[in-house]
């Protein structure tokens, strides 16, 4: 084959190197703008793991990097005066300038064609069998071919300027310091014998408020050698972006993500992205240049698999490369906004903080993080729990208490409100009984009994719940008595009215279907259809709905006190009755309920407090809202702060943080853990307490979420649906054997050993299993 690549960085080299090492018949040539010796930046990081992958392809040159890498297992972090350190973290650090010597003295010895100051604008007259477009985060050609790669760019919201300086630093240290206009934060490492890089950060609007956008590049250096002055110790920062002047040097991070990366010309040769001209990741994770290396190395892999089938290769590669490229930029984008959001971390205690930092971006998780460093996490669980109001031992931040108000929970665990459609006229019956109390003595600290209707025309289904006759209440009194005596669980109740979303089939009968017969009138904030040409409509409640509605609620609310329940939530999420005043996708009303947030919330507000006012004094009350409709035009993050704010000033204890399912023309971005960052910007910026929702799965996410200060609980639904006890499970899966927030059923007590004991045995056979040490072990688990 003929090969060209445009762009002499990490990605072009190294494809070019382990093609013709591959077939040494390959035409490989590299062109690149500058010179030999040029080069911007300072140093660049890899895990371990990474390092792993740069052996099997090519021993060589993995030798002659791994020899010219500075390794640390420590990462500082620097606030508030205070220095947290955790250890077993497997990084390297080289220079980039070394590590482009080493690539291309490796293609030369190998016959690839260098070809330096060649400033190749894109593609033209090159005339070859493939085509890498590797000309770096701004190319050329992603930009003429734009219409078959589709790019799309996000600008992030950080200035960040990329330094040098010759102070040595022992681990990875990342320096926060407040300033009178905000936060800059530093990441610096060392890369060599005598240099480490030094990267200073910000918010674009602290940086424009400090002057920084103002300043010569000199001054702009000098300003960062005097905040840092502590952690620099005296030493210098240098730039060595000569090319750059005044505070040109100084970026926001884009995000690049295309949508294909092979564009075919008219003579048929492909041209393929690769490396930051593909996508990029951010720094603060350090995969930029592990991208490169790896895209490089999936595609080489590919064509010699293909055997010569160019199509078949082209096509693996992105499909494999695409979905491993947007793990990394999910654990990147999380990682991002955390560093844009400093202020709001900040107000964490520096211990908390400092685990916060280390658990960014969800791919490191709490019990990864124990096999890292099972000192730092053991200590840290300690302070946990002695803030939590135990003695200070180590306990998992899952199974420390909770208090709001009067209510103690033994653990951080709720099992979520999940609709069954098993009841009949509204009446919970032995299901329910089954399957609350099952759940009950499955070790969770808190049960919801799902949404229950205030009135028959609250309900969503023929087969939902309700609490508005003296049958109906007799029938929850007895579930929760059953609860009281037969576990040391509390019981929820979350009241609800379906609105627009009511009177429709059980789930499995065609989910959120229209009933063939004895529906009822839908009233809602405004009239609507939730289904677009198939749900029934609703009209627009007026003033009589609404104190009808608020008087429902009220009674509603007397009887789950009366039934015994020790928590009450209002559901105002979703797109039920009352989320659908809050919405502006789904309330057009002109009078003094509709229009601005504060509008829109009045009526909202108006229940909440109606019940705050006849529910016990001593029992918390929650809100379950709706963080983001996914919907332009409708609720975003940023409203859903106001929203918090609004319920916690009326008297509310804890925000109870969902999203979505507001409009069928929602397009959320799933992952694990995905709606944590809603509950997280609550918790921090309102100041209250929250539980987190969403792909939560395992103790380890519950113990990270909780741990970080992300939210307060976490709330597990499908994993309850399969397994009752998934509480007492996933504490045997962890090796929590006895303690605080942990206790069996005595019924069940003879079962808790041989399950402990199988746990056991599969963490030993894992251990044994996989020959790994325990830093490789976590970094498999996470794929990092």
């Amino acid at each position: 084959m003929r090969i060209t690549c445009i762009g002499g960085g990490p990605a072009g080299l190294y494809f070019a190197l382990l093609m013709k090492k591959q077939n040494p018949a390959h035409q490989v040539r590299v062109l690149e703008r500058n010179k030999p010796g040029d080069t911007f930046g300072w140093g660049v990081v890899f895990s371990d793991q990474t390092l792993a992958g740069l052996r099997e392809a090519d021993p060589q040159t993995a030798e002659e990097i791994l020899t010219a890498f500075n390794h640390w297992d420590d990462i500082d972090v620097h606030i508030q005066g205070r220095t947290m350190r955790s250890s077993g973290h497997g990084f390297c650090g080289i220079g980039r300038k070394k590590l482009l010597n080493i690539l291309q003295a490796r293609c030369e010895q190998l016959g690839v064609e260098l070809v330096y100051e060649h400033d190749q604008p894109d593609d033209e007259g090159i005339e070859a069998d493939l085509i890498i477009a590797s000309d770096g985060l701004n190319s050329r050609i992603r930009s003429k071919y734009a219409a078959t790669y589709q790019p799309d760019i996000d600008l992030r919201q950080c200035r960040f300027v990329w330094l040098g300086t010759e102070k040595r630093f022992e681990a990875f240290t990342f320096d926060f310091q407040k300033t009178e206009w905000g936060w800059f934060q530093a990441h610096a490492y060392q890369f060599d014998g005598t240099h480490s890089t030094f990267i200073v950060e910000t918010p674009d609007s602290v940086w424009q408020a400090a002057g920084l956008d103002r300043m010569e590049k000199e001054q702009g250096i000098a300003f960062c050698e005097q905040l840092f002055a502590k952690v620099l110790d005296g030493h210098k920062l240098i730039s060595n972006a000569s090319h750059l002047r005044g505070s040109a040097q100084w970026i926001r991070f884009p995000r690049v993500v295309c949508r294909t990366w092979v564009h075919r010309r008219e003579d048929g040769v492909p041209v393929v992205l690769m490396g930051d001209a593909a996508h990029t990741a951010h720094f603060s994770i350090g995969s930029g240049t592990k991208l490169a290396f790896e895209d490089a190395i999936a595609l080489a892999r590919d064509l010699g698999d293909a055997q010569g089938d160019l199509d078949r290769a082209l096509e693996a590669y992105q499909a494999s490369r695409s979905i491993e490229v947007l793990r990394i930029q999910n654990a990147a984008r999380n990682s991002t906004e955390w560093f844009e959001n400093i202020e709001r971390h900040a107000q964490l205690p520096p211990e908390q903080f400092a685990y916060s930092l280390l658990t960014r971006s969800q791919r490191i998780s709490h019990e990864n993080l124990r096999l890292r460093d099972a000192s730092y996490v053991g200590s840290y669980e300690a302070w946990l729990a002695e803030r939590a109001g135990l003695p200070k031992q180590a306990v998992p931040p899952m199974f420390t208490p909770f208090r709001l108000r009067d209510l103690t929970l033994k653990n951080r665990v709720v099992v979520s409100p999940m609709a069954q459609y098993s009841c009949e006229d509204g009446v919970p019956g032995d299901h329910h009984l089954v399957h609350l109390g099952a759940r009950a003595m499955g070790g969770a600290g808190l049960v919801f009994a799902e949404m229950t209707a205030p009135s028959a025309d609250g309900r969503i289904t023929p087969g939902c719940p309700g609490l508005y006759t003296d049958e109906q209440q007799a029938a929850w009194t007895r579930i929760v008595r059953y609860i009281h005596q037969h576990s040391s669980a509390k019981v929820a109740m979350q009241l609800g009215h379906a609105g627009a979303k009511g009177a429709t089939r059980r789930a499995w009968e065609g989910i959120d279907q229209p009933l063939e017969q004895g529906a009822w009138p839908l009233v809602s904030a405004s009239p609507q259809q939730y289904l677009d040409g198939v749900s029934a409509w609703s009209r627009a409640m007026t003033r009589e709905d609404m104190d009808r509605t608020r008087d429902d609620f009220i009674a509603a609310a007397r009887r789950a006190a009366a039934a015994g329940f020790d928590w009450l939530e209002l559901h105002c999420a979703h797109g039920y009755l009352l989320s659908s005043f809050i919405s502006p996708l789904t309330n057009q009303r002109t009078d003094d309920y509709g229009g601005s947030l504060q509008n829109r919330l009045r009526y909202p507000l108006e229940v909440f407090t109606a019940l705050r006012e006849v529910w016990p004094q001593e029992r918390p009350m929650s809100v379950r809202i709706s963080a983001h409709d996914w919907v332009e035009g409708g609720i975003t993050p940023e409203d859903a702060v106001q929203v918090a704010a609004a319920f916690k000033a009326a008297g509310a204890d804890l925000i109870d943080v969902s999203s979505g399912q507001v409009s069928k023309a929602e397009k959320p971005v799933y992952g694990r853990m995905w709606q944590t960052p809603f509950s997280e910007s609550i918790r921090n910026r309102v100041g209250i307490a929250t539980i987190a929702v969403g792909a939560i799965s395992e103790a380890d996410h519950v113990n990270s979420i909780i741990a970080a200060g992300r939210a307060d609980l976490c709330a597990v639904a499908r994993p309850h649906l399969a397994n009752p006890a998934w509480t007492l499970h996933e504490a045997a899966k962890i090796g929590y054997v006895a303690g605080p927030g942990l206790d069996w059923p005595r019924p069940y007590l003879s079962g808790k050993g041989q399950l402990e004991k199988e746990y056991e045995r599969q963490r030993a056979q894992a251990a044994q299993g996989s020959g790994l040490s325990a830093l490789e072990q976590a970094n498999r688990a996470m794929g990092v």
